[in-house]
């Protein structure tokens, strides 16, 4: 399914989208040395209950996991990239954390992640690795607008991550996000130009690249949701929610504080 949003659903996606970014900005500053990754969650439901949202989480359970998720947030350490289930493990100085939230409020949903390194050791490979993706998330919002197409945004988020190195897995990537928070079309990170879904106003996508260090294959945890890199690599994901406007793309999960 493909939705198009009016103007008034548009206007709860940003409301939505925002509450998402600032809770990320709230447990990226909580989230340091000795922290849980059970805390992160705890503090995640407090936030989302007390905006009267609702977890896009806790009740998911799609083809690949393990039953329901059960949890609202996904925390992603070190070689996890994907859907990190929240466990009993506490944060160590240099460790590489993915918080990846999404949630619904006012019937519309939104969906951002952010990586990140705990403490003060600074491993310039995951700092590089974190930084690939960013830009290549700047350059797939760059490449959205009406009249683009999938295929548009795929290729030049695939160009900043190949041309930094990094192996490209197309199991997972983006995809579009309304009412529900998974949604046609998928938006492989890395693809052909001029293919695919053609952009139209009112159309939100959640864009997603993310990277292993040294593999493009991923392995499925003993606990059947967290996707690890096959090798034992470190990963790194980041993700915002868009909306496409008449003008271009507007991203809806910025901080508060980025607006400053």
């Amino acid at each position: 399914m493909i939705e198009i949003l009016n103007p008034t659903e548009l206007a709860r996606a940003k409301v939505t989208g925002a509450l998402v970014a600032d809770i990320l900005h709230t447990l990226k500053g909580r989230s340091t040395v000795g922290t849980n990754l059970l805390d992160i969650d705890r503090w995640a439901a407090a936030m989302i209950l007390e905006a009267g949202a609702l977890s896009c989480y806790v009740d998911y359970e799609p083809s690949f996991g393990r039953g329901p998720f059960g949890h609202y947030i996904c925390t992603a350490v070190n070689d996890a990239v994907l859907h990190g289930l929240p466990h009993d493990y506490t944060l160590a100085d240099g460790d590489l954390l993915t918080l990846d939230l999404a949630v619904s409020k006012d019937g519309v949903a939104a969906d951002s992640a952010i990586s990140f390194i705990v403490g003060d050791s600074k491993p310039q490979e995951s700092l590089a690795m974190i930084s690939a993706t960013e830009r290549a998330l700047s350059a797939g919002i760059a490449a959205a607008g009406p009249g683009a197409r999938i295929g548009d945004i795929s290729h030049a988020i695939g160009s900043v991550l190949s041309a930094a190195g990094y192996p490209i897995n197309t199991e997972f990537g983006g995809h579009g996000i309304g009412s529900t928070m998974h949604q046609d079309p998928h938006i492989a990170n890395t693809g052909r130009p001029g293919r695919g879904y053609e952009l139209r106003p009112g159309l939100m996508l959640a864009l997603e690249p993310w990277v292993m260090a040294d593999t493009a294959k991923l392995i499925t945890d003993a606990d059947g949701w967290t996707l690890r890199s096959a090798t034992g690599c470190r990963t790194a994901h980041s993700e915002h929610t868009i909306a496409i406007t008449d003008d271009g793309a507007e991203i809806l999960t910025l901080p508060k504080q980025a607006h400053i």
